[in-house]
């Protein structure tokens, strides 16, 4: 069976690699933990688009944290240790380990990552490339 898509139509010449982006997307889990922001920053004259990716890991530390960019996509890992010797009366917080992806568009690059008061922010941005007008020569063969 043939499976039917948004990309199959034959007006769009090469969009095979946006298709298996979107599918990556339907496929990474939305669990909320932990809770983040997304949002659109001013352009800074560069003319591309910004956004900053911030995240909220209290109790965590930059080693025990990863941002990693893998076959364009952005991947967050965060992995605590357990201190051990504790004798808990209640443990409301938990030594708790994270995994957070987000696919990224071509163009898309991560700018750096920082860790300030239990709130990691990534900076992503997209350079806007140069529009090119190109006329292209008829042969004629007759």
């Amino acid at each position: 069976m043939t499976r039917v898509s948004l990309f199959s139509s034959p007006l769009l010449l090469g969009f095979e690699e946006m298709e298996r982006l979107l599918d990556r997307a339907a496929k990474i889990p939305g669990d909320g933990y932990p809770p983040y922001n997304i949002e659109r920053l001013a352009a800074n004259g560069s003319g591309g688009e910004r956004l900053r990716i911030t995240i909220a890991v209290a109790g965590f530390t930059a080693d025990d944290l990863e941002v990693m960019v893998e076959d364009r996509q952005l991947l967050i890992k965060g992995r605590q240790r357990e201190e051990g010797g504790k004798d808990y009366l209640h443990r409301g917080i938990a030594a708790r380990q994270f995994a957070r992806a987000f696919v990224l568009a071509d163009g898309m690059e991560v700018g750096g990552a920082e860790l300030h008061n239990g709130l990691l922010t990534i900076e992503v941005h997209r350079i806007e490339p140069e529009r090119l007008v190109r006329r292209i020569t008829i042969k004629d063969l007759n």
